[in-house]
């Protein structure tokens, strides 16, 4: 059995590893597709050290960004309800949905924060009332609102 070659990755490689990852591949598909498609290089002490700040840099970024939807989640919560005002029918019924574009933006304009449409998750709403969201805001923080349901004014 050959020996195996220790490689540093520049890119994402299907089915191997994410840049920056250190592999053991063959010597074959090192020498002959990684290495000169520039999909990776010989480990290093020097590659080493950038690969570990690379990550440093990336781990501060994330939590920079954590840090950022914390701060939204507690003016989104600071708020507590958010009114939508909707055309009804009979029996308190409204016309058409409440949209997860909807909120957003009523988000936004309350809190000044802008949040990501695809991130709500809201209840069938049919009827006027008030009804409970979910805002997912990062992978790890979401916050819970109240959403209200008003006739509009005619």
């Amino acid at each position: 059995m050959s020996k195996r070659v220790q490689l540093v990755l520049l890119q994402d490689v299907s089915k191997l590893g994410r840049s920056g990852d250190v592999v053991d591949v063959a010597p074959g598909y090192a020498r002959n597709y990684l290495i000169p498609r520039q999909f990776a290089t010989h480990v290093t002490p020097g590659i080493l050290k950038q690969v570990e700040r690379r990550r440093e840099q990336e781990r501060q970024r994330l939590a920079e960004l954590k840090e950022q939807a914390l701060v939204i989640k507690t003016a989104i919560e600071n708020v507590g309800n958010f009114t939508v005002r909707k055309q009804v029918g009979e029996g308190d019924a409204i016309f058409g949905t409440v949209t997860n574009q909807e909120v957003a933006e009523i988000i936004q304009q309350v809190t000044g924060h802008e949040v990501d449409r695809r991130g709500i998750t809201l209840p069938e709403i049919r009827k006027t009332g008030t009804y409970k969201a979910e805002v997912k805001i990062h992978p790890e923080v979401s916050a819970q609102v109240d959403i209200i349901v008003l006739a509009t004014a005619s």
